[in-house]
C-alpha cells in the first residue's frame, strides 16, 4: 500500500491537509517505554506551521491525542494511533486546482493515478501536512533510542545560494544546540543569510530549495543488513516519503566520484580495545551495515511548487493550455520545517535496525 511503511515497526499514514485531521499507526513498538511527552511535543513544535515569517502562515497547534497504545504513561506493545486535527483550513484558495495543474506538484500525476478522485484542496494526501505524523513517529522512535544512547540532529547545509560547513565526520558536536535554532546551522552568521535568501524569494512571489545534513551519534557497529534490507535502503526509502525530498546521500556521497580509493577508504585503528575509524567517507555505513561511526547522509529538498509567480500549465477539464497564479499560504523554503521530519525518519529505520539486530541475540 502507498501509506504504509512494513519493517520490524509498521506505520501507516492517513488523512488530507484540509480533512478533519491527519495521524499514524506505529505497530510493532516494544511495550513498557515511558514516553516523554514534552520532548515530543518540542519535536511537534519545530515542525508546526505558522511560527515565523519563514514558514506558511497556517495556524495549527499540531498537538497529538493518542488514542490507543499508551496505557498509564507507557506503550502497551498494541497498536499505537495519533490523531493530529487540522483547525485552520482555507480551501477555496484551491478551488481553481481543480482542473489547473500547478507545475512541479503532484496534481497531475495524482489526478491520473487516482482517476479525479484525489483531494487537491492543500494539496490533498499530498501535503507536507502529512509529515506531521511522521515527526511524530520520529519522536517516538527517538525516545527508545535513547535506551541505546544515540541522538539525532540535522542542519541546514545549503539555502540557495547560501552554504554551511558539513558535519564534522568524528561527531564532536553537541546536537542539541542545533535542535534550539530556527534555521539551524553549524557555521556563525549564515542561518540570518539563508534567511534573507528565503524572505527575499517569498517577497518575489518565488521559493527556494535546499540540503539538508543529518547525523545520528552513538550508532554501534553491526546495525543493519547488506542488499535490500541495507540501512541505506531504510533510510533513503523513508526519506523519500517526505514531500520534496529529491536525492539522498550518504558520507562524501557524489564527492566519491572525484576521489583514489586510497584517500575513500576509511582506514580502522585500536584505541584500547576499542575499534575505530580515522576517517568517514562512507557515512558511518559499510555494506549496508553501521561501524560504529556517525551516520552522516544529506538530502536535497527542491524548491516549493506553490508559489505565487505566473506560470504556464493546462486545464485537464478544457484540454487547453493556461496560465496559474497561486493564492494560498505556502512555505517559501520547505526545509525549514522539514529539519526534525528528516530528523524523524532517521530515527524510524534505527529503530527497526536495532528491533532486528535483536532477534540475534
Amino acid at each position: 500500500m502507498n501509506s504504509v511503511y512494513n519493517g520490524n515497526i509498521t506505520l501507516s499514514i492517513f488523512g488530507e491537509s484540509h480533512g478533519p485531521a491527519v495521524g499514524v499507526v506505529i505497530d510493532g513498538l516494544p511495550p513498557g517505554l515511558e514516553l516523554d511527552m514534552e520532548s515530543i511535543k518540542v519535536e511537534m513544535d519545530r515542525r508546526k506551521p505558522g511560527t515565523s515569517k519563514l514558514a506558511t502562515p497556517r495556524q495549527e497547534d499540531d498537538q497529538v491525542q493518542i488514542v490507543s497504545g499508551v496505557f498509564e504513561g507507557k506503550t502497551t506493545g498494541a497498536p499505537l494511533c495519533g490523531l493530529i486535527f487540522s483547525k485552520d483550513t482555507k480551501s477555496k484558495d484551491y478551488s481553481e486546482l481543480k482542473v489547473k495543474m500547478r507545475p512541479g506538484h503532484s496534481d497531475y500525476s495524482g489526478n491520473v493515478h487516482y482517476r479525479g478522485f484525489n483531494d487537491y484542496r492543500g494539496s490533498g494526501h499530498f501535503s507536507g501536512r502529512l509529515t506531521a505524523p511522521l515527526v511524530f513517529a520520529g519522536a517516538i522512535a527517538k525516545e527508545y533510542l535513547k535506551e541505546y544512547g544515540v541522538d539525532i540532529g540535522a542542519h541546514l547545509k545549503q539555502v540557495h545560494n547560501v552554504y554551511d560547513d558539513s558535519f564534522d565526520m568524528g561527531g564532536d558536536l553537541v546536537l542539541a544546540d542545533l535542535r534550539k535554532m530556527r534555521v539551524p546551522t553549524l557555521k556563525a552568521g549564515v542561518d540570518k543569510d539563508m534567511e534573507n535568501v528565503i524572505l527575499n524569494a517569498k517577497s518575489a512571489g518565488d521559493s527556494v530549495g535546499a540540503v539538508i545534513e543529518c547525523m545520528a551519534l552513538g550508532v554501534k557497529a553491526g546495525i543493519g543488513s547488506p542488499f535490500f534490507n541495507s540501512l541505506e535502503s531504510k533510510i533513503s526509502s523513508l526519506a523519500f516519503s517526505v514531500p520534496g525530498v529529491k536525492g539522498i546521500s550518504f558520507g562524501a556521497g557524489f564527492d566519491f566520484a572525484g576521489m583514489l580509493g586510497s584517500k575513500a577508504n576509511d582506514p580502522y585503528y585500536m584505541d584500547d580495545d576499542e575499534v575505530k575509524l580515522s576517517s568517514n567517507n562512507n557515512g558511518g555505513i559499510i555494506g549496508g551495515i553501521s561501524v560504529g561511526s556517525p551516520i552522516v547522509f544529506s538530502v536535497v529538498m527542491k524548491p516549493t511548487a506553490s508559489i505565487s509567480k505566473e506560470q504556464e500549465t493546462i486545464n485537464i477539464e478544457t484540454k487547453v493550455n493556461t496560465e496559474l497564479e497561486i493564492v494560498g499560504r505556502h512555505d517559501p523554503c520547505i526545509a525549514i520545517r522539514g529539519v526534525p521530519v528528516i530528523e524523524g525518519i532517521l530515527a524510524i529505520a534505527l529503530l527497526d535496525a536495532y528491533l532486528e539486530d535483536k532477534k540475534w541475540d
